[in-house]
């Protein structure tokens, strides 16, 4: 789908479902209901061309959005402390064959000065993110990741997500007696096939299982698909289907960044393409969160992102402290674009405000309350 697809997108002020065809708004109906939509409902909308059908899609994925959390938007700070990885992911930049790239590991007291920079800047979460780095897998070095959770929980008010890569049960147990809140470990995709050209010499049940003992431990669980590498419609239908059985509290949908460096051959997804996965997710994950990445594109694209339905803005980095993003390691972070601050003006735009922290911390208890019962 073309921008100026978008352009009429955004402009369009007419009835929501008057383009549609009448399946869909039949389905889109129910959804505003609470109807969540079967696999092949959801598969007839995954496949759904034209633009009065992809309007009432995205139109019904935000009324949805906010029932749940009304015009409220989640902030989420990044700190990729460790840059060393030991996998060969062919998507990823920091793959361990990738030895043309800075690596770091930050320090446990340049942590703490990123995360007090974070919290003072407003945001509701700190996510600690890191390759896996071999030195922090080995059983000695797993306790550097803990101490660093351990003193974000007790100097800081801000909630805690993990993001590690594959951790045993032990140290799954460690983290939740600590305090953290989620922990972030994505499948990419959910057709096994495609999993291993995307993470080559990965267990693809490891990783599942890892997220199972996360919730079983009190964690709350993120999952996440990565969009134009290989997959088909019916996968992304697939993805959010499994993602709904392993009872993930956040489900997010991020297009592919292509590199030089990196040796998947692929192209960026259209936004709209990346618009519609996230709809879709809505659909079926109604009081969930869903994040918009500014680790894409920046803030360019928060206003399609949020208009599919989601609620949280993430990968808000600080600036001055040399960190990295993910898929784009420098984009709009020495420039302050994506900060809190940076991004305020967006939300505004779109007549969207950030939540208070109280309200956050109120819907992170009361979803690892459910997870103890």
């Amino acid at each position: 789908m073309s921008s100026n697809f978008f352009e009429k997108l955004i402009k369009y002020r007419g009835d929501q479902y008057a383009e549609a065809e009448d399946k869909a708004r039949d389905i889109l109906h129910r959804a505003l209901d609470g109807d969540i939509p079967t696999y092949e409902e959801l598969s007839y909308l995954a496949t759904l061309q034209g633009f009065g059908n992809n309007l009432a899609i995205f139109r019904t994925a935000r009324k949805i959005c906010e029932l749940h959390f009304g015009r409220k938007i989640f902030l989420y700070g990044f700190v990729y402390f460790s840059t060393y990885c030991r996998n060969s992911c062919t998507f990823c930049f920091f793959r361990k064959a990738n030895n043309d790239i800075p690596r770091y590991r930050k320090s446990l007291h340049e942590v703490v000065e990123i995360v007090a920079e974070l919290e003072n800047s407003g945001v509701h979460l700190v996510d600690l993110t890191m390759g896996e780095d071999s030195l922090i897998h080995e059983k000695k070095g797993s306790k550097l990741l803990l101490d660093i959770c351990e003193i974000i929980k007790k100097e800081f008010k801000v909630s805690l997500m993990v993001s590690p890569g594959v951790l045993n049960r032990e140290a799954l147990s460690k983290l939740g007696n600590l305090g953290a809140d989620w922990y972030a470990l994505y499948q990419e995709t959910h057709n096994r096939v495609l999993f291993s050209k995307l993470r080559k010499g990965q267990d693809y049940d490891e990783r599942m299982e890892a997220k199972v003992n996360a919730a079983r431990e009190g964690l709350l669980v993120e999952e996440g698909i990565l969009l134009g590498v290989g997959e088909t419609p019916h996968d992304i239908v697939d993805s959010s289907f499994e993602m709904k059985r392993l009872g993930a509290h956040q489900v997010r949908a991020m297009g592919f960044a292509p590199r030089a460096e990196i040796p998947l051959g692929c192209f960026a997804p259209p936004i709209i393409y990346e618009m519609k996965a996230i709809a879709l997710l809505r659909l079926t994950h109604q009081d969930r969160i869903i994040p918009a990445s500014c680790d894409i594109d920046g803030a360019r694209n928060l206003e399609a992102r949020f208009m599919a339905g989601a609620n949280a803005v993430t990968s808000l980095i600080p600036p001055g402290f040399g960190l990295m993003g993910v898929a784009q390691t420098c984009l709009n972070i020495d420039n302050g674009l994506r900060t809190v601050d940076g991004i305020k003006p967006h939300l505004k735009s779109m007549g969207l405000e950030p939540a208070d922290r109280k309200t956050y911390r109120r819907w992170i208890d009361s979803k690892k309350e459910s997870l103890r019962r």
